[in-house]
């Protein structure tokens, strides 16, 4: 099994928060971003510390098309170029049901490819295709991630 944490737990191995259940009022659009990149953005400078832009993902939500960052006494609204998260790494692995495809992601969630977490394919603006994994198995259909592997 891929080395890192599995998308249901925290570096902790605690359970993520329940975000789907925090519907706190409004407070405000931060400058905070996630680009289609490995870190996230806060007033233009990128956030240095993995383990900040990994907090930031437990306590992301999605409403109407648009991202927050939700506590339970407060959301205040993010931009997201593409999806929230980006996968960084892919292993191919033999399973019982034939080959499986298991995905890492910029804040080290290992995501495997299967019924429950989706791969999809969308028209880009060049006419290509851009590949997205559904991420987080949540009521609110929170978490695509851009499956595009970088090399290097």
């Amino acid at each position: 099994m891929p080395r890192g944490k599995p998308v249901n737990a925290t570096a902790a191995g605690k359970g993520l928060p329940p975000v789907h259940l925090w519907n706190p009022p409004f407070c405000a659009t931060s400058t905070c971003e996630s680009p289609a990149t490995e870190r996230g953005f806060y007033m233009g400078t990128p956030i240095g510390r993995p383990a900040l832009v990994r907090l930031f993902s437990t306590i992301l939500k999605r409403e109407d098309g648009k991202h927050f960052l939700v506590t339970p006494v407060e959301k205040v609204g993010i931009r997201v170029d593409d999806a929230p998260f980006m996968a960084v790494e892919m292993q191919n692995e033999a399973g019982d049901g034939g080959r499986l495809l298991r995905f890492r992601t910029n804040v080290d969630d290992w995501v495997a490819c299967d019924s429950g977490h989706r791969l999809r394919f969308e028209m880009a603006d060049d006419g290509g295709l851009t590949p997205y994994l559904h991420v987080r198995a949540d009521p609110l259909g929170q978490g695509d991630a851009r499956a595009l592997l970088r090399s290097g």
